[in-house]
C-alpha cells in the first residue's frame, strides 16, 4: 500500500464527508492505493455515526473510536501502530489542511528520500493576535531548542516515511513534537514544505491559549528526558555536588573566620548566629537530597524494560 492518512477528530462531523471525497479524489487523480483512518476522539456528536457511513461507502475508509476523549496524542499512536501504507500521513479533520498537498509530500518521502515532511503554513487564516504571535514565539523557542529548523513543528499536516511512526511512542501531548521524537529515534533526514492553510469552515477549534503553556512545559520535559533519561545521575549528580560543595565551602569559610577573629580577640559572631550558616546548612542538604534523587533515577533508568533498545538501521 501507497499511503496512510491518520485524522483524528474530535466533534468534526460536518467535515469529515467532504474531506472524505476531497482525500480519494486526489489519490484516484494519481493513482495511489490508499487507507484512510478517522480516529474518533470521544466525540459527542455525529462524528462516529458520519464515520461509520463513509467506511460502508468506501472501502479505503476505516475508523476507529475511543469511548471518551484521550487527546490527540493518543489518536496518532492509535492510527501509527494500524498504519500499513509506505507513506504515513497525519492531517487535521477541520480542512484547513489541504489534501491537494499530499503527492507533492509523498514524493519528497519517496523520490528525495526524507525520512519526515511537516507542512509550513506560511500564510495563516487564523486570528493574528491569539495564533499568529503566540505560534512564532514557540515554533522560535521549539526551534532553539531541538535544532531542528522548522517553521511550523505542530503543523498536523506532516508525512512519515512508515518506519518512523513504527519507532517511536507518541504519547501525553508530544505530538507537537513528533520530529523531536523521530530525530531522537535516529531519523534526521527532517524538512519541510509550505502548505496552503484553508479557512475553518464548520465548527470552532478546540484548541485555547493554554496549549502554548502546556507545549512550553512538554518541550522542557521531553528535552530533559531525551538528555538524562537514560542517565539520570548526570544531571541530579552533578547538580547535587554542586550544591553540596557550595554549602560545604561556605560552612568552612564561616567557621574559619570565626576561629581567626576569636584568635585575634576580635569581635566575633557565633556560627549560629549568621543566616549565611544556615543557607549553607540548606545548601548541603539540597545536595545530598539531589545526589538520592540521582541514585534512585539510576536505579530506576538500569530497571527499565526499554533500557537496551536501540533503533538498528542496517545489519549485515
Amino acid at each position: 500500500m501507497d499511503i496512510s492518512v491518520i485524522i483524528p477528530a474530535f466533534n468534526e462531523c460536518e467535515s469529515l464527508p467532504e474531506l472524505s471525497a476531497w482525500i480519494a479524489r486526489v489519490m484516484q487523480a494519481h493513482g495511489y492505493s490508499y487507507e484512510v483512518l478517522f480516529i474518533d476522539d470521544g466525540s459527542t456528536d455525529a462524528t462516529w455515526e458520519t464515520v461509520r457511513r463513509l467506511a460502508a461507502e468506501d472501502a479505503h475508509v476505516h475508523g476507529l473510536r475511543f469511548r471518551r476523549n484521550y487527546g490527540k496524542s493518543a489518536a496518532l499512536y492509535c492510527g501509527f501502530e494500524r498504519a500499513q501504507g509506505e507513506v504515513v500521513f497525519t492531517m487535521d479533520a477541520d480542512l484547513q489542511d489541504s489534501p491537494d498537498e499530499l503527492p507533492g509530500m509523498y514524493q519528497m518521502i519517496v523520490e528525495e528520500g526524507w525520512d519526515l515532511v511537516s507542512g509550513w503554513k506560511q500564510h495563516r487564516k487564523d486570528n493574528t493576535l491569539t495564533k499568529n504571535l503566540p505560534s512564532k514565539l514557540y515554533n522560535a523557542t521549539a526551534r532553539r531548542i531541538t535544532g531542528i529548523r522548522l517553521h511550523d513543528m505542530n503543523c498536523g499536516l506532516k508525512a512519515y516515511r512508515r518506519e518512523v511512526v513504527k519507532s517511536i511512542e507518541v504519547y501525553g501531548e508530544m505530538h507537537r513534537y513528533i520530529p523531536y521524537l523521530a530525530k531522537n529515534a535516529g531519523y534526521t533526514k527532517i524538512t519541510e514544505k509550505p502548505v496552503h492553510h484553508e479557512k475553518r469552515k464548520y465548527g470552532k477549534s478546540k484548541f485555547g491559549m493554554d496549549r502554548f503553556v502546556n507545549g512550553f512545559l512538554d518541550l522542557q520535559t521531553l528535552w530533559f528526558l531525551t538528555r538524562f533519561g537514560k542517565d539520570p545521575m548526570h544531571f541530579f549528580g552533578y547538580s547535587g555536588l554542586l550544591m553540596f560543595l557550595v554549602g560545604f565551602v561556605m560552612t568552612v569559610w564561616i567557621i574559619v573566620a570565626k576561629l581567626i577573629h576569636q584568635a585575634q580577640g576580635l569581635k566575633f559572631r557565633a556560627v549560629t548566629d549568621q543566616p549565611l550558616f544556615y543557607l549553607a546548612l540548606v545548601a548541603v542538604i539540597l545536595g545530598v537530597v539531589l545526589f538520592l534523587a540521582g541514585f534512585l533515577g539510576e536505579m530506576i533508568a538500569r530497571s527499565s524494560s526499554d533500557r537496551n533498545h536501540y533503533n538498528i538501521k542496517d545489519e549485515l
